[in-house]
C-alpha cells in the first residue's frame, strides 16, 4: 500500500435537514452510543467523534435547528 492510498475506506457523508440531530452509528447493536451533534454555522458540518460519519446541512433545510 501506497502512503498516498488510504488505510480504510473514507467514512459516509450524510446530509441532514436540521442543524442538531444525533448520530448512533447506524448499525443497531453494533452501532455506538447515541450522541447528539449541532453543525457549526461556521463549517456547515460536522463529523462524528465515535464512527467519524461527515454530516453536512441541507441548503433547503431548516437553519434554526428544530
Amino acid at each position: 500500500m501506497s502512503a498516498s492510498q488510504p488505510a480504510h475506506d473514507a467514512p459516509a457523508t450524510h446530509v441532514v435537514q436540521t442543524r442538531r440531530f444525533s448520530c448512533d452509528g447506524g448499525e443497531g447493536a453494533l452501532g455506538h452510543p447515541r450522541v447528539w451533534l449541532t453543525i457549526p454555522q461556521e463549517t456547515g458540518w460536522i463529523d462524528c467523534p465515535y464512527c467519524d460519519a461527515r454530516y453536512t446541512l441541507d441548503p433547503a433545510a431548516s437553519h434554526d435547528g428544530h
